[in-house]
């Protein structure tokens, strides 16, 4: 209610401004509506926007500090719209030059001060069984009954990221779901993307990533802007395209992994 009338109020300030006119109120409340107005004297000259003429009125009927004061705050009102709209118009050009300096290629990208960097897909490798088979950028990944991991060698991401709620652009080659995964540590140096689980006879697969809750703009075709919601605790973490399991048997991940560190490291 009271964001209502004060957006209603602005409205009529800016209007009046617009239109080149002043209210001169009068000490019992009522006022002119004029388009300007000067002291002489005892008496007040005014040229009256109702009847379009000059016209004079005694001093000690005006309440000229009212009138003032309704004058200055309309031109604050109007150098803080201005100011408003010059930033919003700034924003939104530095916005889409950002947006074009995105290269087409698929893949994600993060822009650290001026300079544009592009994650690197990491190259997955199944645990399953106790024995490790690894696929190179394929997709999907075949799989066969049983638990799993889905794994990257090393414990750390050679991409580092010092930034608590780090922007990433995301160009998708087609429609398909993306987040950012939190990565746990794994065994012999290595990172767990997601825990899977393939059932028996149905082969289902049951995938278990440990998912964090994001912020998506779509900012252009197959062009997405991912931001976490929370600042990320230093960790390991990975940027990921991915379809649901719902083929019997494969699964459909694409990773970019990356280290958030803090500045002092």
């Amino acid at each position: 209610m009271i964001m209502g009338r004060l957006l209603i109020l602005l409205l009529l300030v800016t209007s009046l401004i617009e239109a080149g006119t002043i209210r001169l109120y009068m000490k019992d409340g009522a006022y002119h509506t004029v388009s300007e107005y000067k002291v002489l004297n005892d008496r007040v000259r005014y040229f009256s926007t109702e009847r379009g003429d000059w016209e004079e009125i005694p001093l000690e009927m005006v309440d000229l500090k009212k009138t003032e004061k309704e004058q200055k705050e309309m031109q604050e009102a109007t150098k803080a719209e201005a100011l408003a709209e010059r930033e919003e118009t700034t924003a939104e050009l530095e916005f889409r030059k950002e947006i074009a300096s995105i290269p087409a290629a698929a893949g994600v990208y993060l822009i650290q001060g001026s300079q544009m960097k592009p994650l690197k897909l990491a190259e997955q490798k199944i645990v399953q069984n106790k024995r490790r088979q690894v696929w190179k950028y394929l997709s999907p990944l075949p799989l066969v009954a049983g638990k799993a991991t889905d794994e990257l060698d090393g414990d750390r991401s050679e991409f580092i990221v010092n930034e608590e709620r780090p922007e990433f652009y995301f160009r998708l080659a087609k429609e398909e779901r993306l987040a950012i995964f939190k990565l746990k540590p794994g065994k012999g140096g290595t990172r767990i993307v997601e825990n899977i689980a393939i059932m028996p006879v149905t082969n289902e697969v049951i995938e278990e990533p440990v998912e964090i809750e994001t912020f998506r703009r779509q900012v252009g075709e197959l062009l997405f802007r991912i931001w976490p919601t929370k600042p990320l605790e230093p960790g390991e973490y990975a940027v990921v395209e991915y379809s649901p399991a719902l083929d019997q048997g494969s699964l459909t991940l694409q990773v970019y992994d990356f280290s958030v560190r803090s500045k002092s490291k």
